[in-house]
């Protein structure tokens, strides 16, 4: 039962009466949430609401427009965008080995490739079979990869696989500086949001910005917003592939 006690030093928004943080909880102090300024609502209004096929933020309000993207993107949810690129000839399966050969174009090497393939199509392929038997050769279907959704995470995509702008921006406002995470900073996030005996979701979420810090591998060992987004909504991949298949036939 409520005491009745209200905290005389309630934190307030930057554009409403919303109470964020109260001193009684301290943690509400530390791990501030993205308050969007009048600036930023125009931009990206109601940013709490998912969208289905786009990965929008203030920066990119229109998701990501670079080659077309967004649009020609615009019949898949966000999430299915993210794995579009393991899936070369569209028909909407990833095979075992669409997975290695795309991990290794975006420059991770063989043994890393194996390990990657193997964890993705163990972990998730029977959640996208969409029945009852496992699929004996380990396929993911990606109409169903809604389903490969799991707990411990940003929440940035939902169940559905649509991308929540609000939650995007919440990660980089807790553990970063509002734009930038840097290698210690994720790792505390991701600790942060581990749900009690969720193992599953712990080891996913940790291989998951594992992968994405590898792949993008900034040199000053700081992540930014924009490069994690189009990793959200699969747009860089493609255009990673062909820089390093140009660095290739340079050497």
């Amino acid at each position: 039962m409520s005491s009745g006690k209200v905290s005389g030093a309630i934190e307030v928004g930057k554009n409403a009466e919303i109470p964020y943080s109260i001193p009684e909880c301290p943690v509400t102090k530390i791990r501030t949430p993205y308050v969007p300024s009048e600036k930023d609502l125009e931009a990206v209004p109601n940013p709490g609401t998912p969208r289905a096929n786009i990965a929008p933020t203030t920066t990119s309000p229109y998701g990501t427009t670079k080659d077309n993207w967004a649009e020609s993107h615009s019949h898949q949810s966000v999430l299915h965008q993210h794995c579009a690129f393991w899936d070369p000839d569209g028909d909407d399966i990833v095979w075992p080995h669409d997975t290695y050969l795309g991990f290794r174009a975006i420059g991770f090497g063989i043994i890393l490739s194996v390990i990657s393939m193997v964890i993705i199509h163990g972990a998730f392929s029977w959640a996208t079979t969409g029945g009852i038997v496992p699929d004996p050769l380990f396929r993911l279907y990606l109409k169903n990869v809604y389903r490969c959704k799991h707990g411990s995470d940003t929440g940035t995509y939902d169940s559905e696989g649509r991308f929540v702008p609000q939650r995007f921006e919440d990660f980089f406002n807790k553990y970063g500086d509002g734009e930038r995470v840097s290698k210690r900073q994720i790792w505390k996030g991701v600790g942060a949001q581990r749900c009690v005996a969720d193992f599953f979701g712990w080891t996913a979420e940790a291989l998951e910005w594992a992968a994405t810090y590898l792949f993008l591998w900034p040199e000053d060992g700081i992540l930014r917003k924009e490069d994690v987004r189009r990793v959200y909504d699969g747009s860089i991949f493609p255009e990673m592939a062909m820089r390093r298949a140009a660095k290739r036939k340079e050497h």
